[in-house]
């Protein structure tokens, strides 16, 4: 009788990295941190290779590994787990996938459950970048000219072989998942449609932020739904750290999953529970402005945000229509530690986008928002290019409508305007904040990013300072 080994993935997690051998960081990534004094730390240094030699030994296969949280994803068995996790360099041994039946049919297209798929004709796409006043710097000649991005999605079907974008804008591309469709192939056009938002230029159209260089990177797997999809965004949050990224729009989310036993609560949307999320904020610690998608529940069941919108320090970005009236399917807030989400809105109803066959329509999301409020921060980073992303971030929110009185569930801060963000006199000292019994608050001390709660101070990896 011959029996079938059963494999699943797991996250091992590491006591300690015994070697601290140099931070593997491009000369891009070395130069921005030395621009904007950010420290090298513990976080910096690469997992131990005697730990994954070890680990391979067993009989492991590595999918990828994590500098930040001391860790690597795994493909093992049950047997082999229990016996990894006995061993005396690992600390605790999680799974993140098994082989439960997939609870969507196509997951990808999860955050853009609301899709509304309309080709049309226009002349152009003015209304969705009107909105935030993004064409005066357009005309200025700010369109995100040396401004490295990152677009982390499901799927860029044909994005290699598009006329409206240009090819050699693309820096290159990662896959992070284990599916076995090339990077181009059959995983949905979902990443295609919002990198058009960014970079596409067609007649009739174009992008936020058409002169930003960028990077592709896959995290989310066809045909499954699990924790691991999130440490799959955990290592692209890596990678483009590494790569001295400024700008990382990702348009995915996490709540459900296959094996409902790890669905996540609502009180774990603190934005310091799931690796995802913590690697977001953990990424604006390193200099990068991420933006991610509010989701698109808004009126579901779930109602509320996901994993990794949840995330502190970044832009969780909900939708409006090109009125700037909230859209229903945009999810609430705010996070369960009380943060204002969504940070910020943009066009999210009826966005124009360019799909994989070439044709100019309508699709509606929060993940369409999403690039649009990336590709208006590079943008204006072109414009301020000596500011940190922090400061960029900064002028975002105090630019945005409804700054002085934010909606903690739908709008949070509301619809930035681009040209008062770049024309804004950011002189106000930022460290004359004062701790606040009643509310949660950053503030920005050198180079450190600081959050107030309950009147004490805290770091970034959730540790009190004061």
């Amino acid at each position: 009788m011959t029996f079938l080994l059963i494999l699943f993935i797991y996250f091992v997690s590491f006591t300690d990295k015994p070697e601290k051998t140099a931070p593997q960081l491009s000369e891009r990534a070395w130069e921005q941190r030395q621009k904007w004094g950010i420290e090298t730390d513990q976080m910096d240094y690469p997992v131990s290779p005697l730990y994954m030699d070890s680990l391979r030994d067993m009989g492991a296969k590595i999918h990828h590994c994590s500098r930040w949280f001391n860790g690597a994803t795994c493909e093992m068995s049950k047997e082999l787990a229990e016996k990894v996790a006995d061993l005396g360099f690992v600390a605790d041994v999680e799974m993140t996938r098994d082989n439960s039946s997939p609870i969507y049919w196509y997951a990808p297209w999860r955050t853009q459950k609301r899709a509304e798929v309309t080709p049309i004709s226009i002349n152009y796409t003015t209304d969705q970048l009107k909105l935030y006043n993004l064409l005066s710097l357009h005309q200025k000649g700010y369109k995100g000219k040396g401004i490295l991005m990152t677009v982390c999605d499901g799927g860029f079907y044909n994005a290699q072989k598009m006329s409206c974008f240009r090819q050699e804008q693309e820096l290159g591309h990662f896959d992070f998942t284990d599916d076995s469709d090339g990077f181009y192939g059959s995983t949905g056009s979902h990443g295609t449609e919002c990198l058009s938002t960014i970079s596409g230029i067609m007649e009739g159209y174009t992008g936020a932020a058409t002169e930003a260089e960028y990077y592709l990177m896959r995290s989310e797997e066809t045909d499954t739904e699990s924790p691991k999809e999130m440490d799959n965004l955990v290592a692209a949050l890596e990678k483009a750290d590494s790569l001295g990224v400024n700008v990382f729009s990702v348009s995915l989310g996490y709540f459900y999953f296959d094996n409902s036993s790890w669905n996540l609560p609502k009180s774990s949307l603190d934005g310091r529970t799931t690796r995802a999320s913590q690697a977001a904020t953990i990424a604006a610690r390193k200099g990068m402005l991420v933006c991610a998608a509010a989701g698109n529940e808004g009126d579901s069941e779930w109602h509320t945000i996901d994993a990794p919108s949840d995330a502190d320090s970044i832009l969780t970005v909900g939708a409006v229509d090109t009125k700037g009236h909230i859209v229903s399917f945009s999810s609430y807030g705010p996070s369960a530690d009380g943060r204002v989400k969504p940070d910020v809105c943009a066009v999210g109803s009826q966005a124009v986008v360019i799909s994989p066959n070439g044709y100019i329509m309508y699709n509606s999301g929060t993940s369409f928002a999403t690039p649009l409020m990336a590709g208006l921060a590079a943008a204006l980073w072109s414009a301020l290019p000596d500011e940190n992303a922090m400061q960029i971030r900064e002028r975002i929110l105090r630019s945005s409508d409804r700054y002085a009185n934010p909606d903690p569930k739908r709008y949070g801060y509301g619809i930035p305007n681009a040209w008062k963000a770049y024309t804004m006199d950011l002189s106000e000292d930022i460290e004359s904040v004062q701790p606040s019994d009643d509310r949660v608050q950053k503030v920005i001390r050198g180079d450190q990013i600081l959050i107030i709660r309950h009147g004490h101070i805290y770091n970034l990896a959730g540790q009190r300072v004061e």
